[in-house]
C-alpha cells in the first residue's frame, strides 16, 4: 500500500529545490560549456522561476490542486518581474525570450516536483 509522504517531507524537499535553483542562480556565470551565451542569458530565468515555483508550492501545500495554484501565481510573479522591470524597485534586462524560459522554468519545476514526489511513494514501499 502506497503513502504518500508528509508535509514535512514535502517542505523539506520545496527547500532543497529551492536552494538548487539559487545555486544555479549565483554559479551561471561560472559556466564555460556549451551554448555558455544562452546559458548565462536565460539559466538565470529557469533557476529563478524554478525557485519560485517551489516557494510558492510550500504556502500552496495546503489548498485544493496546491500545484496548479503554485505553477499559476509562480509564473505570473516571474512575468509580472519582467514585464514591469524587476516592479520598479529591481534592475532588469528584457528580452522577450526571458518569458519563454520563465515558463520553461516553471515546466521544469512541475516535472521534477511530479517525479521527485513518485520516486518518494515509491521508496515508501
Amino acid at each position: 500500500m502506497q503513502t504518500e509522504p508528509s508535509r514535512p517531507v514535502h517542505t523539506a524537499r520545496s527547500v532543497v529545490f529551492v536552494l538548487m535553483g539559487v545555486g544555479v542562480l549565483v554559479l551561471k556565470h561560472s559556466y564555460r560549456g556549451p551554448l555558455s551565451a544562452i546559458f548565462a542569458s536565460y539559466a538565470g530565468n529557469v533557476a529563478v522561476s524554478f525557485s519560485v515555483y517551489f516557494l510558492v508550492l510550500i504556502a500552496a501545500s495546503r489548498w485544493k490542486h496546491g500545484r496548479i495554484v503554485a505553477a499559476v501565481l509562480a509564473l505570473i510573479a516571474v512575468e509580472l518581474f519582467e514585464v514591469t522591470n524587476g516592479f520598479g524597485i529591481m534592475s532588469n534586462v528584457y528580452d522577450q525570450f526571458d518569458l519563454v524560459a520563465n515558463a520553461l522554468g516553471v515546466g521544469l519545476a512541475i516535472a521534477v516536483d511530479l517525479g521527485s514526489e513518485r520516486l518518494l511513494e515509491a521508496s515508501g514501499d
